[in-house]
């Protein structure tokens, strides 16, 4: 790996940085990144900064072990860097690392939440099911255990009651599934506000994920829904009903008769 491409790395991780600062996926010095460099050597963000304010002179240089190869004082890699460590001990073909705290996605991992159902078709495409990692105290073996159980069949996990990790070919592409999380998170969360958190058929899905394999993207998909014509509106019906009051009921009923009744005065 040569000088200039560890300086563009840094460069990126920078902007990514400020890229994920600025969707407030993250406040504070919250959040981690990193990149492989070889199968020895990964540069990852310093501990204490924001990741908003980064330069490269901060990014630092580590091995396999967490041992620090090169790095500009007082700058110290992230407490979480065993987390990052295990995914690319785990997974061979894995070039970076995404951590950070977005917001409808961290509530998901706070409710325990995973974000399985087949509610868009470019999330079963490109993103797949994403698990709930279970609590593990931030820099122990907790977190990089509990991580390992899901990293070979994902592209990425929700970290109970802590925030989201992504991983990709690239830091780009770690970035793109960070952000791709959120929004399925944001989406599932709103239609589910709505009633109407319906999931596509068995039979869409299927058909997406063939598209999924042929586009060469791994990972598990949600599996779809049994479905039959109607049902959805009957469905929505039912939630309504039972959500509304008689008393709210009724009032309805006499709104709706009386533009009724107004209409057909129009025409007599």
């Amino acid at each position: 790996m040569t000088m200039i491409t560890e300086i563009k790395y840094k460069k990126q991780i920078c902007d990514i940085g400020k890229r994920i600062y600025d969707k407030g996926f993250i406040a504070a010095n919250d959040g981690n990144i990193s990149i492989r460099l070889s199968d020895n050597e990964f540069l990852i963000t310093p501990t204490g900064v924001s990741k908003g304010f980064m330069t490269p002179d901060m990014i630092i240089k580590v091995d396999r072990e967490g041992k620090v190869l090169d790095g500009n004082p007082p700058y110290r890699p992230t407490s979480e860097m065993k987390m990052h460590l295990l995914v690319y001990q785990e997974r061979p073909d894995i070039q970076a690392v995404v951590h950070v705290h977005p917001p409808y996605a961290t509530a998901f991992a706070i409710a325990g939440l995973p974000l399985d159902q087949a509610i868009l078709p470019e999330s079963v495409v490109y993103l797949g099911t994403i698990p709930v990692a279970e609590y593990g105290t931030p820099s122990t073996e907790e977190v990089p255990n509990a991580v390992k159980k899901h990293v070979l069949d994902h592209q990425g996990v929700l970290l109970e009651n802590h925030g989201a990790l992504t991983w990709g070919k690239d830091l780009e592409n770690a970035y793109n599934l960070m952000e791709s999380l959120e929004f399925t998170a944001k989406i599932n969360w709103i239609s589910k506000q709505l009633n109407g958190d319906r999931e596509l058929s068995k039979k869409h899905v299927q058909t997406l994920v063939e598209m999924k394999a042929n586009m060469g993207i791994n990972g598990k998909s949600p599996l779809g829904v049994e479905t039959t014509a109607g049902n959805h509106a009957e469905k929505i019906s039912s939630q309504l009903k039972h959500s509304l009051s008689e008393h709210d009921i009724n009032i309805i009923v006499k709104m709706v008769t009386k533009n009724i009744l107004t209409e057909l005065k129009k025409h007599l």
